[in-house]
Parts: structure tokens; C-alpha cells; sequence
């Protein structure tokens, strides 16, 4: 299996090709307490310019991942590739937390429903599909 670098526009290709196959089943990435839509801008980016601006939207039940900013985001944070990497790929928010008390994250927003997010209890299915995720990453 191919495997590419985290949020590539190669990946976020296969990334869709996985969840639209679990969609197909009727299979969600998982169930979250909170709908939000956030802009990300994701920053010592091992490929192209350096920088990536992404964006994940829970309003539809479970999280979805895409390249490019949107409109009508409510929050905007600013992180590090392997931070990003960390909390949404290996679902390890514990560094997203220690990157923040570090300084290292930036929040513009309504930071209450990105705290809201946190208390997401894992979905075996939504653990189903990172697991996938992981194997096309590099």
C-alpha cells in the first residue's frame, strides 16, 4: 500500500477514499459531543512551502479533514506538522495540550467549543478508520 506524508494533498486524497468507504456502510467518523468547524494552519510542513491550510468540521456527527481554509469557521488555530500529526492522526491529545502550554499553538476563536471537543469519548469505528489512516501515512 501507498503511503504518504500527513495532510499531502496525495493523502487527503486516500483519507477521503477511506472515509467515503466506511461512509458507504453507514459508518460515520465517529460520534462527537460537539459541532465546530475550524481553520487550520499547519506550519513546518516537511513538503511544498512549508505550511498547509486545512480545515475539520464536525457538524455532520464526526470529523472530517480537508485542504483549504473555510468561511464560516467558528475557531483558527496554528500548529506544528508534528503536533497536528500527533492529535489528529494518532489521536494523542495530550500533545496538543503540552504544544499549547508551550506556546506552540496558537487559538484565534471560540476557544469554548474546542474545549468542548476534548471530551470526546472514542468510537471503536472512529478508531477503526484512524487506524486505516495510519497505514497510508508515511
Amino acid at each position: 500500500m501507498p503511503k504518504y506524508p500527513f495532510l499531502s494533498p496525495e493523502w487527503v486524497e486516500e483519507a477521503k477514499k477511506i472515509r467515503d468507504q466506511y461512509a458507504e456502510q453507514g459508518v460515520s467518523a465517529g460520534s462527537l459531543p460537539a459541532s465546530m468547524k475550524a481553520n487550520l494552519v499547519i506550519t513546518e510542513v516537511p513538503f511544498g512551502d512549508g505550511t498547509v491550510n486545512a480545515h475539520f468540521d464536525t457538524s455532520q456527527g464526526g470529523m472530517e479533514i480537508d485542504l483549504g481554509h473555510i468561511d464560516d469557521a467558528e475557531v483558527k488555530i496554528t500548529v506544528d506538522y508534528q503536533t497536528a500529526k500527533a492529535v489528529f492522526l494518532e489521536n494523542n491529545p495530550q500533545a496538543g495540550m503540552q504544544a499549547f502550554m508551550a506556546g506552540k499553538v496558537r487559538i484565534e476563536g471560540d476557544m469554548a467549543k474546542l474545549m468542548a471537543l476534548q471530551t470526546a469519548t472514542p468510537d471503536p469505528q472512529a478508531n477503526e478508520i484512524l487506524q486505516k489512516l495510519l497505514e497510508i501515512t508515511e
